[in-house]
């Protein structure tokens, strides 16, 4: 079991599997929006994220200032970052929580994959839910 947990979370298990700069640089363009971040902006992003974590796999939360947590909340709410928790007990009792941030590269691997193409429209789909409101809904008193 703690194999496969290492395996699960360890980006530099597999030397196929290595996280770049460049992967995540895309990964974060194609995570952002449907018509993505600039190019620039998302390497900034990128390369700061990757200064906290290194060659490791996943970083203690400690080290983050508020400015860079929020950071990296935003990249967990689109899926490139997960956290996890481990408890321990101390000598005198009490309860002591140390959390983590890992890459989560199975969807880093997704949104490499999944690149959406520039200049997106809406989709027909997503456009019919606006037709469906009346008129008087969108009128002003």
């Amino acid at each position: 079991m703690a194999d496969k947990k290492i395996k699960n979370l360890n980006i530099m298990t597999d030397p196929g599997n290595i996280l770049t700069i460049t992967n995540l640089t895309r990964a974060i363009q194609n995570s952002v929006s449907p018509s993505g971040i600039e190019k620039i902006e998302a390497r900034k992003m990128a390369e700061h994220m990757m200064n906290f974590f290194g060659y490791s796999d996943r970083i203690i939360d400690n080290v983050l200032e508020p400015e860079d947590r929020d950071v990296f909340y935003m990249m967990e709410d689109v899926g490139i970052l997960m956290t996890e928790r481990e408890e321990t007990t101390l000598y005198d009792g009490r309860e002591w929580r140390i959390n983590y941030w890992l890459f989560r590269k199975d969807r880093i691997q997704e949104l490499i994959d999944n690149k959406p193409s520039k200049g997106k429209n809406v989709d027909e789909e997503d456009s019919s839910v606006y037709e469906e409101i009346p008129d008087d809904v969108w009128a002003r008193d």
